[in-house]
């Protein structure tokens, strides 16, 4: 129970420095830069860490449609981001994910 309360803590404190703001320009939109700052705490840099429970996004089958939609809902410990992430930034994040492999 403490290593689920400790990390729901640095989830937070990584999340509210993340600084995900929209800055109006959503033509170009970073998914690598996003998956850094998001994502790499429990995934890693190359999508294969797999801290908590969390899957290694290289061996993973899922749709790009599938990857967005448990990026938005979160699965277990994984934090949904559909209330940080604009839907651009979720999309290409979910993008970025297949350059993992």
């Amino acid at each position: 129970m403490k290593k689920i309360t400790v990390f729901i803590a640095l989830c937070s404190i990584v999340l509210a420095c993340s600084g995900n703001k929209k800055n109006g320009n959503t033509s170009s939109v970073d998914g690598a830069k996003i998956y850094k700052v998001n994502c790499t705490l429990c995934h890693g840099m190359d999508g294969k860490l797999g801290i908590n429970g969390s899957k290694d996004i290289t061996a993973s089958p899922m749709t790009k449609d599938e990857r967005i939609h448990l990026i938005k809902n979160g699965k277990n410990t994984m934090t949904p981001f559909k209330a940080l992430l604009s839907e651009e930034e979720i999309e290409a994040v979910a993008e970025y994910t297949f350059e993992l492999k």
